[in-house]
């Protein structure tokens, strides 16, 4: 098989990577251990949806660089499972030595493992690099002793995996309330709960960062720093790299006292040495959340030591903000409005010389805040038709104005975290082109509009948002909303409209972004981010609706009037009046004239003057205090 591998390499294209050498030596290392098969996950030690290069074994195995991928590989085989927005990236990307599977389904990979290793064969993988939800443990109940936790991936082909972090990337605050606050809320609920448990693990990235108002540079996208905390009645150890931390940390944190409010800097490398001693005392319980612990952590804690919950309480108190939070927030995200006014501006006079691309839109928005929130989605004709495209240097197409656009933008501020898509044509687009867009618009309305009890989960809601497409055989292959941050991840767990999304409380924020993508031709997606506001109904009191705070016009020429409803269009009117209100200003305080211009034509009512009243009984005011990105 290999022969074959290295007499065709020469026809691949030249993106894809010889992993020829690699799988020979990761094969090497299995065969004495008598492991069958090597399971390669795509992500980190903190179950992370973005990872640092040094984390990135999937691509070092397979030459695949896409954000979402499981490798496996046996003695004679190797495969890559990954989802249909990478097809095409994968089969340019890896050589010949791969195979590339279609279905996603956990199910799927654990069939393939069934059917690969032989009686009395092991399957490997590295407990880090796994939750309790994932694949090997998908495996039926009798195959579950076939595998082994080994770590077989920290050097092959020569090259270190797993260097640590640079030590000049310090880590740093970002003050929003005091910690110590956090910490006695936290506590509070330990004490509450009837489980009584005795220690928190906290093992995502953001959990860390929120309780101690700490960022770090360790994640692309997402400033966030390796970290894990175990925290007690009586005690908090935060496991860092040490070398990161500053004096001024230190003084921060209270490192020097003993107490119940001072942190005890340990090591990120002795987290489950010390997890270990913690669980061996008697009377003690260790709570943690089974969405991002991982089974390294988790095989130390016996059953009777143990209580879990899908998601810690610390994830569940940060998705909902506070009043200075939500403030925050909203003012990060007129200032990206501005990032995306000019960018739509400048297209509109720029496109039809001919001479931009979708790279060179993408590094435009992305010049405006500390930083892009995830990779930019710029997408032009059939590359908008694949839901997740980002453009690189060979697929990047020249934008015309015969051709639909869609980008999906977002950055970073010290203040939050923003995601925004916008769909235009700068031409004429046909008539299947502005129904889809239209009834993509009135998914996203109907969502934005809906007045639900408090405790809804999304799940319930989210037909709303494919109704109008559903209603003419179209339809959407992604989530409809997913949570936002104040300065964290741009898809902020545990919020957003699926199943395994927790209930709607007041102060969460989640995007709404229905779309629709016609293969080889066009894609649609229409994205706002929302808070969740209380509302004043007739009869009933605890009831909730969405505030959007995205604040940047759609594009009128895709709007087909006739098939919004009246009250469609007066909540169109509103949302637009409210861009007027919020923008003027912060157009004018930055003397960007132009930009206001072009702001107010693309915002005209829709309706008469007089019957764009709201299309729901409620209001809820907005003030600025603008920050510095």
């Amino acid at each position: 098989c290999v022969c074959v591998c290295v007499c065709v390499l020469q026809y691949l294209p030249s993106t894809a990577v010889n992993t020829t050498l690699r799988l020979q030596e990761l094969r090497e290392r299995m065969r004495p251990l008598n492991i069958s098969a090597y399971i390669i996950p795509g992500t980190d030690a903190h179950l992370s949806e973005y990872i640092a290069p040094r984390d990135n074994r999937v691509a070092f195995m397979t030459g695949f660089t896409g954000s979402a991928g499981t490798a496996v590989v046996t003695q004679t085989k190797a495969a890559l499972w990954t989802d249909s927005r990478y097809w095409v990236q994968a089969e340019r990307q890896m050589d010949c030595n791969w195979e590339l599977e279609k279905d996603v389904s956990i199910s799927s990979v654990a069939e393939w493992l069934i059917n690969e290793v032989p009686p009395g064969g092991e399957i490997g993988f590295d407990p880090f690099l796994f939750s309790l939800r994932k694949c090997p443990f998908c495996l039926p109940p009798d195959c579950q002793s076939w595998l082994t936790s080994i770590k077989l991936l920290a050097q092959v082909d020569g090259k270190l995996l797993m260097e640590p972090p640079d030590a000049t990337q310090t880590v740093y605050l970002v003050i929003d309330s005091t910690w110590q606050m956090k910490v006695d809320h936290i506590r509070n609920q330990m004490r509450d709960n009837p489980y009584e448990p005795t220690a928190l693990l906290l093992s995502a990235l953001d959990e860390t960062a929120w309780l101690f108002n700490l960022r770090g540079n360790d994640i692309p996208y997402n400033p966030f720093f390796y970290s894990y905390t175990l925290l007690t009645m009586d005690d908090i150890w935060l496991f860092v790299h040490l070398d990161r931390v500053t004096d001024e940390l230190k003084e921060y944190l209270n490192a020097s006292c003993v107490g119940s409010l001072c942190v005890q800097l340990k090591s990120y490398d002795t987290v489950r040495d010390d997890l270990q001693k913690y669980v061996a005392q008697p009377g003690v319980k260790v709570w943690i959340g089974t969405e991002y612990t991982n089974y390294a952590l988790y095989e130390l804690i016996t059953p009777e030591k143990l209580m879990t919950s899908s998601y810690s309480p610390v994830l569940t108190t940060k998705a909902v903000k506070d009043e200075t939070e939500q403030r925050i927030l909203r003012d990060a995200h007129v200032r990206d409005a501005v990032a995306v006014i000019q960018l739509l501006m400048w297209l509109e006079k720029a496109v039809p010389e001919g001479k931009e691309t979708e790279l060179t839109a993408a590094e435009y928005v992305n010049n405006y805040s500390r930083g892009p929130s995830f990779e930019t989605i710029s997408a032009s004709g059939p590359n908008a038709a694949l839901a997740h495209y980002s453009p690189t240097e060979e697929s990047s197409r020249r934008l015309t104005v015969d051709e639909m656009y869609l980008v999906d933008s977002g950055g970073q501020y010290l203040d939050g975290t923003t995601d925004i898509t916008r769909t235009v044509h700068w031409g004429t687009p046909t008539d299947m082109q502005r129904e889809a867009f239209t009834r993509v618009l009135m998914g996203n309305i109907e969502i934005s509009r809906t007045i639900f009890p408090s405790g809804t989960r999304g799940a319930n809601m989210e037909m709303l948002g494919r109704r109008a497409l559903w209603q003419v055989g179209l339809n959407y292959g992604h989530g409809t909303g997913h949570g936002v941050g104040n300065y964290f991840g741009v898809h902020e767990w545990p919020v957003g409209f699926q199943t395994n999304n927790i209930p709607f409380r007041s102060g969460m924020f989640t995007s709404i972004e229905p779309g629709y993508y016609k293969d080889n031709d066009f894609g649609i997606r229409i994205e706002d981010v929302a808070v969740i506001v209380p509302v004043q109904t007739k009869y009933g009191h605890n009831y909730l609706t969405f505030d959007t705070v995205s604040l940047v016009p759609y594009d009128r020429k895709l709007i087909d009037t006739s098939l919004l409803s009246s009250e469609q269009l007066k909540w169109l009117d509103n949302y637009y009046e409210t861009i007027r209100r919020l923008m003027g200003p912060e157009l004018d305080r930055q003397g960007l004239h132009e930009e206001k211009a072009w702001m107010l034509k693309h915002t005209e009512p829709f309706m008469e003057s007089g019957s764009s009243a709201s299309s729901t009984s409620f209001k809820v005011s907005r003030s600025l205090s603008l920050c510095s990105v």
